[in-house]
């Protein structure tokens, strides 16, 4: 037998808080009651009767003036204001996660409308209405959110707050916050369900998905032991009780795993005394099986459908033999035991090893029953999928088919549709590319009786997505260097995939050029090495730079050309002062119109034309302000200087050097 509790049974921080308010009051011997009882556990109770401290309902009903103690669930503030007015002193045990939803409803305008997700009867949600300044609604499940609903007008477009009463189920929290969204669209949204409690219950449904039987532990007038309870009956025989004394009249010893958990008000002590309780039962009902009655559970019969536990016997190539406890020889066909066609036996089993196996068919006159193990690993994957909508797993599967409205994803031998809007990050990428590929999904929705489940491959992209954000911003830093996908472009700039993180690459920063549109340079796909040019961390923006500095024009110029450089350009614009012509891609320079010419002319265009190469003088280059002044005329006075300085042959020169002869 094997009993395993869970982490988080007992105690959590409120109430743990409370309890010992509670106590040291009465060890300081202050005469003292608590408003209700102060958790619901009847074993605290009476100990606190025991130190003279006891509930009352109503503050009147304390009329000698004792020390009032505010029980963790919390009062409205018309109880403190009552108690003020008595003058009653007050020890407030209120659970600080409660204290917080009391903060933020009475902070709100009248006007605005409160939603509650809890119960209207318990005591915590009294509290919470009791601090409202306005109007409320309360739901403690869908069916009354439903209602709720029936008349959305009502709250459509009226500003409107969601809370939660801490021990409020985080499966029917969520399915609300889906509906509501829905509908109102001024809604702000609170998440007020204590940690602890959505960390017991998510612990509590995997324990009771491992366990044959799950002992709960708590009061019954306890909403979260109670929660806890009806989670786990969704997986195995669940018992709830308040002691180790309600164990007794059980029938333990049909089940070898146990699971215990505990409510929140439940302490150690008593989840110690269940334990040890459970394991005398267990051992004592084992114990009494009598030796008739083992004879005769090996002659019991089995029906279709059963599961049982066998033994591995034999193994042949295309079966296995295996003793499941009856007068029946039972085998396991190779096409029952794997799906793999190319499997061998001897390859997945080996003698005594022990198999979950179903009852396929049972022939009682040969005394044979047929066995899978394929059979009861699809069912045992049907309700791992039915239970992660509330455990909130994440399952993987592969994409089997693209249908209408979205596709089928399978896993653990179970269909899953994933709408198409659940189905990929952006509504614009294509679900073709899914198919026949593995995927991670989450369960949003699941109908038992249809054997119906929708998942959402989008709930898990959108976690991804948020940790690899969460993981740039935390390291992110201004220079970094990234390589990264362009994702798309506008007219003013090149947007960039980063890993997680969208940075923007703006048009002056693409080219050294001017460029009209982004596309000139990048294309969506296209792989780029940018860098951090500037970080707005409050609105996370990241804003990227791609041009690299040796590629600067300008520092081109100074490292290459100097005033007096004659160069080849070419003239790309005219104006009434003078010719702009490109030196490099990215500088151009003006050639003014007194320097076009050594002759006085009109216009530019009267010697020069768009399009046109002509050779100039680099007569002023300023780096720092962009400046370059260009020269024909210089060139071609500094020509005709070399031509005048040039020495002048004479005429008897002339005829020496054509000869002898010619002088005769």
């Amino acid at each position: 037998m094997k009993i395993t509790v869970a982490d988080s049974a007992g105690f959590c921080f409120g109430v743990q808080r409370a309890v010992d308010m509670a106590f040291q009051t009465a060890r300081e011997g202050t005469p003292a009651c608590t408003l209700g009882e102060l958790i619901h556990n009847p074993w605290i109770v009476e100990r606190l009767r025991e130190q003279g401290i006891f509930p009352i309902d109503r503050p009147q009903d304390n009329p000698d003036g004792r020390t009032v103690i505010i029980r963790s669930h919390g009062v409205g503030r018309q109880v403190y204001e009552q108690l003020e007015r008595m003058g009653c002193p007050v020890v407030d045990a209120t659970c600080p996660h409660v204290e917080r939803i009391h903060r933020i409803v009475s902070g709100l305008d009248p006007g605005q409308l409160v939603l509650i997700a809890g119960d209207i009867r318990h005591p915590e949600v009294e509290g919470i209405v009791g601090f409202c300044r306005g109007r409320w609604k309360a739901f403690k499940n869908q069916e009354e959110l439903d209602l709720i609903l029936q008349n959305p007008g009502e709250i459509a477009y009226q500003e409107a707050v969601l809370v939660a009463q801490t021990t409020f189920a985080l499966s029917e929290w969520e399915k609300s916050v889906e509906k509501l969204k829905k509908v109102c669209t001024k809604l702000k949204i609170f998440a007020t369900i204590c940690n602890a409690t959505e960390k017991r219950q998510l612990e509590a449904a995997k324990l009771a998905s491992q366990s044959d039987a799950m002992v709960v532990i708590g009061g019954r007038k306890s909403s979260n032991t109670a929660k806890l309870a009806q989670i786990c009956r969704r997986y195995c025989d669940t018992f709830l009780v308040e002691g180790a004394q309600e164990l007794r009249g059980l029938e333990l010893g049909r089940y070898s795993n146990f699971g215990v958990t505990a409510g929140a008000s439940t302490p150690a002590c008593i989840i110690k005394e269940v334990q040890e309780t459970m394991s005398e039962i267990v051992k004592d009902q084992q114990d009494e099986l009598s030796f008739e009655e083992l004879l005769n559970q090996s002659f019991k019969t089995i029906d279709n459908r059963e599961k049982v536990t066998a033994v591995v016997t034999g193994i042949a190539p295309n079966e296995i033999s295996v003793d499941i406890g009856t007068k029946h020889a039972g085998y396991v066909p190779l096409s029952e035991l794997t799906d793999d066609p190319n499997a061998k036996a001897e390859d997945l089993v080996k003698v005594g090893d022990t198999l979950d196996l179903l009852v396929v068919r049972v022939n009682d006159v040969e005394g044979t029953v047929m066995l899978s193990k394929k059979r009861l690993d699809a069912i045992a994957g049907f309700e791992k999928v039915m239970n992660a909508v509330d455990t909130g797993e994440i399952l993987e599967g592969t994409v089997v088919e693209i249908i209408k409205g979205g596709l089928l994803a399978l896993t653990n031998g179970v269909k899953v549709f994933i709408p198409a809007s659940q189905a990929t990050l952006s509504r614009s990428d294509s679900l073709e590319d899914l198919l026949k590929q593995k995927v991670q999904f989450k369960i949003l929705e699941v109908n038992r009786q249809r054997k119906r489940a929708v998942g959402s491959i989008r709930a898990v992209l959108r976690e991804q997505h948020k940790a690899l954000e969460d993981q740039f911003w935390a390291q992110v830093e201004v220079g970094q260097h990234y390589t990264g996908v362009v994702k798309s472009l506008t007219s003013y700039g090149a947007f960039v995939n980063l890993g997680g993180v969208d940075g923007m690459i703006h048009i002056s920063e693409l080219s050294w050029q001017r460029i009209k549109h982004p596309s000139e340079v990048v294309n969506v796909g296209d792989t780029v090495e940018v860098y951090i040019r500037d970080i707005d961390r409050e609105n996370r923006k990241i804003s990227l730079g791609y041009k690299k500095a040796e590629d600067n024009p300008w520092t081109i110029m100074q490292n290459q050309y100097q005033v007096g450089t004659v160069c080849t350009v070419k003239v790309v614009s005219m104006t009434p002062f003078g010719a702009f012509a490109q030196i490099i891609p990215g500088v151009d320079g003006l050639i003014h119109i007194s320097q076009i010419s050594t002759e006085r002319i009109n216009k530019p265009s009267d010697v020069l034309s768009v399009g046109q190469e002509v050779e100039v003088k680099i007569t002023e280059l300023d780096t720092e302000r962009k400046r370059v002044s260009l020269s024909i005329r210089a060139l071609l006075e500094d020509q005709k200087h070399a031509e005048e300085a040039a020495p002048q042959q004479s005429a008897s020169e002339v005829v020496y050097e054509a000869g002898p002869d010619s002088a005769e």
